[in-house]
């Protein structure tokens, strides 16, 4: 049981962008996914969720392959994405974000899905009757993880969770994320922050202009360092 990235390309214009690049996801697990910007990171992740055609490999969820699967369906076999950008639906309040996030779901499902989502981010319960435009970086992030939460994922994708954010947020966010594991959930967390990543992740790919450089334990990370320098500079 587990999401399986295996030899995946894809090709941007004219430009290849993810070049035969391998990683999985188990459940309970984190992997995360490090590289400098323009290493193919974001690309990835809009692939895996149906965002991105795809030139080349295989994406398996549990045994079943989703290549090629519209986003809705990839959400459907249980892989939800948190694309790059706190991206929610600014002129709708908070409720109805994640309502209309919940599309996916039986009607039956709705509620308690709303209030997990709620129990994991009171801050959010908290606002339900507030635009989402108005709030804040940090609890616009919360919210797009939330979308993604009410599809009741299997195995999330988090792209870039940190970046603009707070330390104290960003702190905050970790720990969610920690509790989602604690679950169950698998993530596939891509960072350009390796501290924030290397905190949570169980084990860690390194892209560097499209194509896996490393694929290791946080540990081998740590007891090698220039496998990073190399990555970034």
């Amino acid at each position: 049981m587990s999401l399986i990235i295996k030899d995946l390309s894809v090709v941007s214009g004219a430009v290849e962008v993810v070049a035969n690049v391998s990683v999985s996801v188990e459940p309970g697990k984190v992997t995360a996914v490090l590289g400098a910007n323009g290493a193919g990171k974001s690309e990835l992740v809009l692939a895996i969720a149906g965002m991105l055609a795809t030139t080349k490999g295989e994406i398996q969820v549990d045994g079943q392959s989703i290549l090629g699967q519209a986003p809705d369906a990839v959400r459907r076999a249980g892989v939800a994405a948190v694309p790059e950008g706190h991206r929610v639906l600014s002129m709708l309040n908070v409720d109805d974000n994640l309502r209309v996030a919940g599309s996916v779901l039986k009607s039956s499902e709705v509620e308690h899905t709303l209030n997990a989502t709620y129990a994991l981010f009171p801050e959010l319960a908290e606002r339900k009757s507030q635009l989402a435009g108005t709030m804040s970086g940090g609890q616009q992030q919360m919210l797009a993880i939330g979308h993604a939460l009410m599809a009741k994922p299997r195995y999330l994708l988090i792209d870039e969770m940190s970046l603009g954010l707070a330390p104290l947020i960003v702190k905050r966010l970790v720990s969610a994320i920690s509790q989602l594991v604690a679950s169950g959930t698998g993530v596939l967390l891509v960072e350009q922050f390796t501290e924030v990543a290397l905190s949570v992740a169980d084990t860690v790919t390194v892209m560097r202009s499209g194509s896996v450089q490393f694929s290791g334990s946080v540990q081998q990370i740590r007891d090698c360092p220039e496998i990073l320098d190399q990555a970034y500079f």
